[in-house]
């Protein structure tokens, strides 16, 4: 059991990684259409979707992303809580 959570987190771990190397991608030009962008994007925007779709930008600023990120972090806190209840 402690092989599987301990996976568990360390895939939320490189996930958050994905993720906020995708974010900042945005801001440079272009970099989201290179073979590393075009893969996170594969990986990262299925997850990042619905929160854009309930979350509006403001303005130029799109924070669904700050959201998708802490709710995954909630998770992985949430699974080691869960994981120290059973052990």
């Amino acid at each position: 059991m402690d092989i599987v959570f301990g996976i568990l987190q360390r895939l939320i771990q490189i996930y958050s990684w994905a993720l906020i190397i995708y974010i900042l991608m945005s801001w440079f030009p272009n970099a989201r259409e290179s073979s590393i962008g075009q893969f996170l994007s594969r990986i990262c925007e299925p997850y990042l979707e619905p929160f854009r779709r309930i979350i509006p930008p403001l303005g130029m600023i799109d924070i669904s992303p700050i959201v998708a990120f802490l709710v995954l972090n909630f998770a992985q806190s949430g699974l080691h809580s869960v994981y120290q209840w059973l052990t």
